[in-house]
């Protein structure tokens, strides 16, 4: 197809952002941004041709993480989305490092509720020697409760070494996400720059850890901005990506900030998938609060949801992010539903209304 100024029809947008995805190629730049520019009443074929990329890489299958927050707040850094950043008012949890039986105790409901990876997260720029040991400990105490869990640590930024110790204990991933485009990371953070980043990520995948690496959406990023950080992300190749959608904490710089719709996400995760087609694409914090109602066209797109509560704010139960998955024709990785469970609620008889003297539910 001839590259011209118009945007191209939606068949023949999404027919080659499809045929780039399967053969694992570098979609067209300007095919991303006209899968962003598309309109509401597309949503649909849009999921669906995302739909394609998911499915051939990762059949019906969906991937739960579980986060553990061993020291949250009280970051020296300062990040305008976070909650937990240096002169954050936001009334959240602030303790150092947990307890290990605390830890192991959420741990092991985690996996119970049938967690493939668990993702070990502490607040502050970059971990020192002892915090990289202690994490170490716990790494390798997982791998030996729970064999065939996969852990991932999130610790800030790495020193060299640091990767390579985490390695040696049985940590399989390293998470750190670049957040935004390159372009305006210092309207978000002055403590650290986009290079940092960049060079994190890069630092864990030499030191033989799996790169975990994504964004946040809703920040005022342009549909440029969008696509850029998602190009600069591929040429780190990361094995997985979380696509955050920003919760505005009161108490942070940007509280208030609502600009994303249900509809917006659903074509943010569906470039994504198109640029990692192989990837693992997670729906990670803000899903519940951004997707609402749309949540489960998401499992369209991406193959994978964290479990249970976020950093600082609460997710949906985990049994109704369980009975999302089965509804929509989907099976949790690893994890066989116990033979003959009843899942079916009982009809609940109406005692409200007329006839009652309850109030309608109207």
């Amino acid at each position: 197809m001839t590259i011209t100024d118009a945007a191209p029809e939606l068949s023949d947008l999404l027919h080659s952002l499809v045929g780039s995805a399967l053969e694992l190629e570098a979609p067209r730049r300007d095919f991303l941004l006209a899968l962003l520019r598309t309109s509401d009443e597309d949503l649909l074929e849009v999921v669906s041709a995302a739909g394609v990329v998911r499915r051939r890489f990762f059949a019906n299958r969906v991937k739960l993480n579980y986060l553990v927050n061993l020291r949250s707040g009280l970051c020296p850094e300062d990040c305008s989305y976070c909650s937990q950043r240096r002169g954050s008012a936001a009334d959240i949890l602030t303790y150092a490092f947990v307890e290990d039986h605390a830890a192991f105790d959420s741990i092991g409901r985690g996996v119970a509720a049938g967690a493939k990876r668990v993702c070990l997260v502490a607040s502050g720029r970059g971990p020192s020697a002892r915090e990289i040991e202690r994490v170490a400990l716990i790494a390798k105490t997982i791998t030996e409760r729970f064999p065939g869990v996969e852990v991932c640590t999130s610790l800030g930024l790495l020193r060299p070494g640091q990767g390579e110790a985490l390695h040696d204990a049985g940590v399989f991933a390293y998470n750190h996400n670049l957040n935004t485009a390159e372009e305006r990371y210092g309207d978000i953070c002055t403590t650290h720059t986009y290079a940092d980043r960049v060079d994190t990520v890069g630092r864990a995948t030499e030191e033989g850890l799996s790169p975990c690496s994504g964004a946040i959406f809703g920040m005022g990023e342009s549909d440029e901005d969008i696509v850029n950080l998602a190009l600069d992300l591929r040429r780190l190749r990361p094995d997985s990506v979380p696509v955050n959608f920003l919760m505005p904490f009161e108490g942070t710089p940007l509280a208030g900030v609502w600009e994303l719709t249900p509809q917006r996400c659903l074509r943010i995760l569906a470039l994504m998938r198109f640029v990692f087609p192989d990837a693992e694409v997670r729906v990670a914090a803000g899903r519940e609060l951004h997707l609402r109602s749309l949540q489960p066209l998401a499992l369209h797109i991406a193959n994978s949801i964290f479990l249970g509560d976020y950093l600082t704010s609460e997710g949906q139960p985990s049994r109704a992010d369980l009975d999302m998955i089965e509804d929509s024709g989907f099976v949790v990785e690893g994890h066989e539903p116990a033979a003959g469970a009843d899942s079916h609620p009982p009809v609940a008889l109406r005692r409200r209304g007329p006839g009652t003297e309850a109030p309608p539910n109207a």
